[in-house]
């Protein structure tokens, strides 16, 4: 009879073969063959993670976890990386972990205020306004589609304790300027990094200026698990109030499944508890259960291998867009790098320049019918959105970028299941939609928007 390894590697064997024919790469027939923004790219060797560790049938965080979470450490080049369920998560996580009781005066309390920006994605802002805290909103620049420093700067006020900025869509943002101002004023500094695992600026990895920094695994991002995310940082001390924060809000550090790490699991006193009383059940936060599972994980360490292939495939599909269309900036502002970086892009922006003989919504229209995917920039500006009224808030200068991206902004797809005949069939797509629109603009905004 087989041993339990033999039976181990016959499955593992078969599901590599069941990739092979259930996956094939399909033949591209433009015009039938969708062009997606996102998805997930994955191979034979991420579905055998996968079926091996649900052979191990350790359904929590298991032991991919802890090589997933070394791992990428490493590769981000931080301390410490903590595994979570999901990169909003992740965002609340690091905003929940800055006020932290153990951070005394340093901590962040009700009504303090974080600088972050309008045009955004929600999940940026929403645990400021969760845990109490005042978003202080400042508009980005085109082209970058973020913040300027100067912005940044004008928004500190007396009651402003942190900075909380995203990468958008890939495109850092003036990470050593921020980074500088943060510690000029004595500010915590939170890097979302969701979109932009592996860019560059100034030679340094992103995800490693911020005290804390955040990471998606969701299928649209640069490596997927499905649904995860995880929080970086190089400070142990909020490594551990943000594992405290995951992990239900408890004092004791052990692993699930593991006992007296500390070996003095019934000699703790806390708070007003009995003195013994066991460390496994002791609380210092009030916390949440965002742990991830090691099925996800294990798919997170293959997908991690292949990372540098992902990024190359971006940045190619991105410069050949932007090869593509730069005959049209006269109707159409194209995305840039911001000066001194090396972006690892999540997707590529456009704008609809105003005096344009169309509209964003005509373009996106005529696209989507095409069957090549496009998104909004997010949530535009949000303070437009109504899940935001009635939040109390402080804006900064005027926000006229915002309103801009909110009428004429939209990105498509640069992910690795984009291949060049995608590529060409969306430049040519975009410029057959112009050209038309430029001869009989009337026609074309009536065609589009029935």
């Amino acid at each position: 009879m087989p041993t339990p390894e033999e039976l181990r590697n016959a499955i593992l064997e078969q599901i590599a073969a069941y990739h092979d024919a259930a996956f094939p790469r399909p033949v591209f027939v433009p015009g039938e063959t969708p062009v997606p923004v996102s998805g997930r790219t994955f191979d034979a060797d991420d579905l055998k993670h996968l079926g091996e560790a649900t052979l191990d049938f350790w359904l929590t965080t298991g032991r991919f976890a802890e090589q997933f979470e070394s791992q990428l450490a490493r590769r981000v080049g931080v301390r410490h990386a903590l595994l979570c369920n999901s990169g909003s998560s992740a965002n609340l996580l690091a905003v929940s972990a800055l006020t932290s009781s153990s951070l005394g005066p340093e901590r962040l309390v009700p009504a303090d205020e974080v600088i972050t920006v309008a045009a955004g994605f929600p999940t940026t802002v929403n645990p400021i306004v969760q845990n109490g805290l005042v978003p202080v909103f400042v508009d980005v620049q085109l082209e970058t589609y973020d913040a300027d420093v100067s912005r940044v700067a004008e928004a500190i006020g007396p009651r402003t304790r942190a900075i909380a900025l995203a990468h958008t869509l890939g495109n850092p943002f003036d990470a050593d300027g921020v980074r500088g101002l943060a510690d000029e004023h004595d500010l915590w500094l939170i890097e979302d990094n969701c979109d932009a695992l592996g860019s560059q600026y100034r030679g340094r990895t992103t995800g490693t200026f911020g005290d804390l920094a955040t990471l998606s695994f969701y299928p649209a991002h640069h490596i997927t698990m499905g649904e995860g995310g995880a929080v970086l940082t190089s400070r142990p001390r909020l490594k551990t109030i943000v594992e405290s924060f995951r992990d239900w809000g408890r004092d004791c550090w052990c692993a699930p499944g593991k006992a007296d790490t500390c070996g003095k699991r019934f000699e703790w006193q806390l708070g007003e508890l009995p003195c013994g009383y066991d460390h496994k059940y002791i609380y210092s936060h009030i916390g949440y259960n965002l742990k991830a599972t090691d099925m996800q994980a294990a798919v997170g360490v293959s997908q991690l291998k292949k990372l540098p292939s992902f990024i190359a495939a971006r940045k190619r599909n991105w410069q050949r867009l932007h090869d593509g269309l730069t005959s049209l900036e006269e109707f159409l502002i194209l995305p840039r790098p911001t000066p001194d970086s090396d972006p690892s892009w999540f997707g590529f922006a456009l704008t609809v320049r105003p005096n344009a003989p169309f509209t964003r919504d005509a373009l996106v229209r005529f696209l989507e019918s095409r069957k090549i995917g496009t998104r909004l920039l997010f949530g535009g500006n949000l303070l437009r959105q109504p899940a935001y009224r009635g939040v109390v808030h402080r804006v900064v200068g005027d926000l006229a970028n915002s309103e801009l991206i909110t009428t004429n902004t939209f990105w498509i797809g640069v992910f690795p299941g984009i291949s060049d005949d995608m590529v060409d069939y969306v430049v040519e797509a975009v410029q057959t939609f112009v050209d038309t629109a430029c001869h009989s603009p009337q026609t074309t905004e009536v065609a589009w928007h029935r």
